[in-house]
């Protein structure tokens, strides 16, 4: 798992239409990457959307939003066009940038252990380095949660 300070490792991902996104491209901005285990189920909806109903603070405070999943393209666009979804949506099949972040973990679910992603998310600052970890992010709290943080790190109240 990756901690406060750390460089956060680059990655190029595909967003929904198949176009290449890397890390390096939001050099010089502020970026919450978060993991998040599958589109359209419940849990993972519901942060999805709180993402979206807090867009225009993020968007105020030039803060780029960007969902990692396993998901393929196809995935991502009905996801994304179902939810009216501003921010990318990246896929990982292989499971490489989730690896990179520590969110790919052993979960037990009814006593079975499966690897899969932890919803983990990730505010990275302008030089690219950790400024805040959130593990166990929790669907209906994590976008209030950085928001928050941010809030903080600003010095606002």
């Amino acid at each position: 798992m990756l901690n406060i300070g750390d460089l956060a490792p680059d990655f190029t991902l595909p967003d929904r239409e198949g176009n290449p996104v890397s890390l390096r491209d939001f050099a010089g901005k502020r970026v919450v990457v978060y993991f998040y285990p599958k589109d359209n189920t419940p849990g993972c909806t519901r942060q999805a959307c709180a993402f979206r109903d807090a867009w225009g603070e993020f968007s105020e405070r030039d803060v780029a939003v960007i969902g990692i999943s396993r998901d393929g393209a196809k995935s991502h666009q009905g996801f994304a066009q179902r939810h009216q979804l501003p921010f990318l949506l990246l896929s990982d099949p292989e499971h490489e940038a989730i690896e990179l972040y520590g969110a790919w973990r052993l979960k037990k679910l009814y006593g079975k252990e499966t690897w899969g992603t932890a919803r983990t998310s990730f505010v990275i600052g302008p030089d690219q380095r950790i400024e805040a970890v959130f593990e166990k992010a929790r669907p209906d709290a994590n976008a209030g949660e950085i928001l928050a943080f941010l809030r903080g790190s600003a010095g606002e109240g």
